[in-house]
Formats: C-alpha cells, structure tokens, sequence
C-alpha cells in the first residue's frame, strides 16, 4: 500500500511525516517519541504510522507478470 497522504479518520495530512518518522525509528528512537518530535497528537493519526505496511514493493513482482512479462 502506498503510504496514506492524509488520516483516514480525521483528514490531517500525514503523508509528509511517514518518511522522517521511519528515519527517526530506524536511528534508534522510540515510535513514541518520535511521533511527540513530529507533533503527531492525535490518536488516530498516530495510528495511520504505527500500523502502515510498506507492501507496494510485493506488488510490483507481479506488475509484469500479468503482462507477460519478466
């Protein structure tokens, strides 16, 4: 799935965060905290980047497949 550009509840854009929180959790931080350093405060946004699957790479395996292509 491609990441969400706004909350799927309340319509806050997000879609600019996602990259700098996995940076920041990848370096080590706590999601906590670094959702607090983004200003990510409500809960259901800060859901959209906790739970995200980065799965599109998956999918393109399968783009030239249904082509026939390799």
């Amino acid at each position: 799935m491609i990441t969400p550009v706004r909350c799927f509840t309340c319509g806050s854009v997000i879609g600019d965060k996602y990259e700098k929180f996995i940076k920041l959790v990848e370096e080590g931080m706590d999601p906590k905290e670094a959702l607090d350093k983004l200003g990510v405060k409500r809960y259901c946004c800060r859901r959209m980047l906790l739970t995200h699957v980065e799965i599109i790479d998956e999918f393109l395996i399968y783009r030239g497949l249904k082509y026939g292509k390799d």
